[in-house]
């Protein structure tokens, strides 16, 4: 389930309005929420990386490894060949491919069914370059991904498409849309689009958005509020 993008709005003028602390408009508050959003979605993979070193628990709806991979899986794509069709560089159909704009991760690369290794750029030249005994095959291929071109490499050194290719995509820009009815913005559901982000994460995006909004107005309180909320969350999910 997504986070609707107005109940989200709507809290956050309501505590940005407490206490005459300032009116956030529309543009500022799409701002503020595309940054919020793709600040926590980044978060994920390091989160993963730091609980995935502690030991965790039988009961999956507690077991944060557990929680963090069902709010990322959100976002886990497959998609074949055609994902890499567009060749860039010298070479038969092109040496190397671009990845889209929207795969933000690649986790894994396929080709006909076979993990290809994803090597750094200077060990996956040292693969192609250092003999035989380290050379890579179509039972072995390896894969290179700089400044989003894939490269991949199999048998007699040629470069060849993967099949499959397993990535994150990035959350979707988020907006929300609206009407001028007597010099009033009013919701418009048809021009706007939600957060893509679990249904949990509701809170911690109004709080980013506080925080973001607060440095933008110069309202110091207003971002040490939100700070407030945010640490008062924190220890919620570490009790």
């Amino acid at each position: 389930m997504a986070v609707n993008i107005d109940n989200v709005y709507q809290k956050v003028l309501a505590l940005a309005n407490k206490e005459q602390r300032g009116y956030i408009t529309p543009q500022e508050f799409n701002l503020f929420a595309n940054q919020a959003q793709m600040e926590i979605f980044e978060q994920y993979f390091y989160d993963l990386n730091q609980f995935a070193r502690v030991p965790g628990n039988e009961y999956v709806y507690s077991d944060i490894d557990d929680m963090l991979e069902e709010k990322l899986q959100i976002f886990d794509n497959t998609d074949g060949e055609s994902v890499v069709d567009a060749y860039v560089g010298a070479g038969i159909g092109g040496v190397n491919k671009r990845l889209p704009d929207y795969i933000y991760r690649v986790h894994r690369v396929e080709f006909n069914n076979i993990s290809c290794e994803i090597l750094k750029t200077k060990d996956f030249n040292a693969c192609r370059y250092g003999g035989p005994l380290v050379a890579p095959s179509n039972r072995r291929p390896v894969v290179n991904i700089r400044k989003n071109i894939m490269r991949c490499v199999g048998d007699d050194n040629s470069f060849i498409t993967p099949t499959g290719v397993f990535y994150f995509k990035a959350p979707q820009v988020v907006s929300w849309g609206y009407i001028v009815v007597t010099d009033k913005a009013l919701y418009d559901e048809t021009t706007s689009t939600d957060f893509e982000l679990h249904l949990s994460e509701e809170s911690e995006l109004i709080y980013r958005i506080l925080a973001l909004a607060g440095i933008s107005i110069e309202k110091p309180n207003l971002t040490q509020m939100a700070a407030g909320l945010e640490q008062t969350k924190v220890q919620q999910e570490k009790q």
